[in-house]
């Protein structure tokens, strides 16, 4: 009977300081033929080396015909695997993902955070990335992340993560699946439970990063998509000129009106999708997440400005003695 699931490979790229990989305990969870999966971990000794090239590794390392990419600290649902199978009956599915949960038990500020990056305003499509939206869909790379996603292997062998980019390289490696006509699906009830950034520091770094990253996606792989990603560095951009603006038409009222007509908007948007947040949980955490998704905006576009002009640096040279496999038992 068992000769009949695919062989699955878990694929967890970890820093060289980190101990405790909790997705490998909960792969270890999956309701799965133990003889059909494989969990491993790879590391590094130098913490230069991004996820793009581990994983590029592991997919020599591993034997699957399905490959899990999971994050250390991603504790995926014990049937996802099985939940991901009906998805590639379908041969034309690619890649299956799902969001990325706030545990419940987890800190206030880290649920607010969870609030946040679930917000069309902070995270725009990529928001299904921490919270369930919508059914099972066809989607675009927008919509998912590598902290939790199902693939086979032979179509993202094919592509490859570009080691040149960290973060994004998950994104360009699945545009490159669909360009060559593969299907990704997302499934809003393919779940993994992940604590957001701890604190503060962390979540400025974190959004900073995933900016410069799409910035940098976009100068590698140029492509119409990334539009939307353009509207928070325009909107710093606004608020920036906005003082000397409303200098030069402060006695022409019209005009003025329409200097002022963008942030206008804005708050608009933003007290509605307070609004919002307050029914999905209550007005005191919604009260809370309010500034954090307006920083959230303002550090994206930030992030993405210094990403457009940065210098894109190669990926420093890896030798076979700096990556090392762990073959988790299960």
């Amino acid at each position: 009977m068992n000769d009949a699931w695919p062989l699955v490979s878990v694929l967890i790229p970890v820093h060289p300081h980190v101990t405790e990989v909790k997705s490998a305990e909960a792969a270890r969870r999956f309701d799965y033929p133990r003889e059909k999966l494989e969990i491993v971990i790879v590391r590094t000794t130098d913490l230069s080396i991004g996820p793009g090239v581990k994983r590029n590794a592991g997919l020599k390392a591993i034997r699957g015909e399905l490959v899990y990419f999971l994050d250390d600290d991603s504790v995926a649902e014990p049937g996802n695997v099985k939940r991901a199978l009906h998805h590639f009956s379908d041969p034309r599915v690619k890649v299956v993902g799902g969001p990325n949960v706030c545990p419940p038990e987890a800190p206030l500020f880290e649920r607010v955070l969870g609030l946040v990056m679930g917000t069309w305003l902070a995270f725009g499509p990529s928001r299904t990335r921490y919270r369930p939206v919508g059914k099972l869909r066809e989607c675009g790379e927008k919509e998912l992340i590598s902290s939790h996603l199902i693939a086979r292997r032979d179509a993202v062998v094919e592509v490859g993560f570009d080691p040149k980019l960290w973060p994004n390289e998950e994104n360009a490696m699945m545009n490159g699946i669909k360009q060559r006509g593969g299907k990704l699906l997302y499934d809003p009830e393919f779940l993994s439970r992940r604590r957001p950034r701890r604190t503060l520091h962390a979540y400025v770094k974190m959004v900073l990063f995933y900016g410069g990253g799409r910035a940098q996606q976009f100068r590698l792989y140029p492509s119409t998509d990334v539009v939307i990603n353009f509207i928070p560095p325009l909107f710093c951009l606004y608020l920036l000129a906005l003082p000397f603006l409303i200098a030069a038409f402060i006695s022409m009222k019209t005009a003025l009106l329409l200097v002022l007509l963008p942030l206008i908007l804005y708050l608009l948007v933003l007290a509605g999708q307070t609004i919002n947040v307050a029914a999905q949980s209550n007005p005191g955490l919604a009260i809370l997440a309010m500034p954090l998704m307006v920083l959230t905006n303002l550090l994206y576009g930030l992030g993405f400005w210094r990403g457009l002009f940065i210098r894109i640096k190669p990926p420093p040279p890896v030798a076979e003695k700096d990556i090392r496999f762990e073959t988790v038992p299960v």
